[in-house]
């Protein structure tokens, strides 16, 4: 098989996919999709056409997804954008899918990637980005695990756990990305705690809603992003704050401790804090060390030297970022941030902009952007 003319292919398919009326994105997905397909099956069956074969494909992926995602907004257009509080008053099979999704044969990594892409409606490239690997890596993952179930029923629900992942990574794509899709997630934990006496269940829905509460304060007027340290805590929903503690707090007295209760417990304690300077960072440190203990995550190490910036000082906060890979996603603007609060304007500005660059969407770009010409201007006074 001849990788180069399929590389050459992708751009004329891409355009035909365009035409016909699917969005450059979608279009490119779908593509991806195909080229996967090509390099299973045309070692072994090649077509007379490739560049036939990769449209019908490609296009046929663009529709299933098309359908997938109009399924989807139909569910989201029954939720309201802030939850309901209390255990959700009607169910529907989503949830079902989930389990379904989360199936026994699978590793948990193949089923979180499956459900999302197929139940949760991402696309390959926002799953890639939450699990920090290429995304043609992710697309080989989604392809294998559909693989795998294409002739097995589905009759074995999977595991809590791998559901309450999907479940998490659909809340954050929907509370930093670019789909909403918070509420639906929301929705579909309270079904589940309602159903499961669980008490991370019980702490992934108190996390979710301690986040939720602050949606409002996150972006100003013209939709950039505001730092929790400037948010308007006027803007911050109380009753989503109070139910949210108290479900952690029933959670926690069952001392079955686990990560989502554990990033709760960090949630609550800035919602507790009246002003961003009264913030009790050193406890808020004591419960990243309970999460690196639980998770060992680069991501946590990376929050918690944050954290350790604000309790002990920005120098040791610096220190602990030594520890960790610079090609983490984020470290880039943490380190620019910990270097302003040392003083260092020069090369906190460096940074913001070369955080920028690498910034995960528009509106974070724009914010490190907008830091980094702050302190430029600052150091030209």
């Amino acid at each position: 098989m001849n990788e180069t003319l399929l590389r050459e292919l992708v751009p004329a398919v891409i355009g035909i996919l365009v035409r016909r009326g699917a969005d450059f994105a979608s279009a490119e997905d779908a593509v991806q999709e195909a080229l996967i397909r090509a390099l299973e099956t045309w070692p072994d069956d090649p077509p007379r056409d490739p560049k036939g074969w990769l449209v019908t494909v490609a296009w046929r992926r663009f529709l299933d997804v098309t359908r997938g995602d109009a399924s989807r907004r139909r569910r989201e257009d029954l939720v309201d954008e802030q939850p309901a509080p209390g255990p959700a008053a009607a169910t529907d099979d989503t949830l079902q899918l989930y389990f379904l999704c989360a199936h026994p044969s699978l590793t948990p990594a193949s089923a979180v990637a499956l459900t999302l892409r197929a139940v949760g409606g991402l696309t390959t490239r926002q799953i890639a980005a939450a699990y920090l690997v290429p995304e043609a890596t992710m697309a080989q993952r989604i392809s294998r695990a559909k693989r795998t179930v294409s002739g097995v029923r589905f009759d074995q629900p999977g595991d809590v756990a791998t559901v309450l992942r999907v479940l998490y990574l659909v809340f954050n794509e929907g509370y930093s990305g670019d789909v909403d899709l918070a509420a639906e997630a929301i929705r579909l934990t309270r079904q589940l705690a309602a159903a499961i006496d669980h008490p991370e269940v019980a702490g992934l829905l108190a996390l979710m809603l301690l986040h939720h509460a602050r949606r409002a304060a996150r972006t100003a007027p013209d939709g950039s992003l505001v730092p929790l340290a400037e948010q308007d805590r006027g803007l911050w929903n109380t009753r989503l704050i109070a139910e949210g503690v108290e479900i952690l707090q029933a959670a926690l007295a069952r001392d079955r401790l686990g990560e989502f209760q554990a990033q709760a417990a960090i949630a609550a304690l800035h919602a507790d804090a009246p002003t961003a300077e009264e913030t009790d960072w050193v406890q808020i440190v004591e419960w990243y060390d309970e999460l690196v203990r639980l998770t060992d995550s680069p991501v946590v190490r990376l929050n918690r030297a944050v954290a350790v910036g604000e309790a002990d000082g920005p120098r040791a906060g610096l220190a602990a970022l030594a520890t960790l890979d610079d090609a983490l996603p984020r470290h880039t603007a943490v380190a620019a941030y910990l270097h302003e609060r040392d003083g260092d304007l020069a090369t906190a500005a460096r940074l913001y902009a070369e955080a920028a660059h690498k910034a995960p969407n528009l509106a974070e770009r724009d914010h490190l952007t907008r830091q980094a010409a702050r302190l430029n201007s600052r150091r030209r006074r």
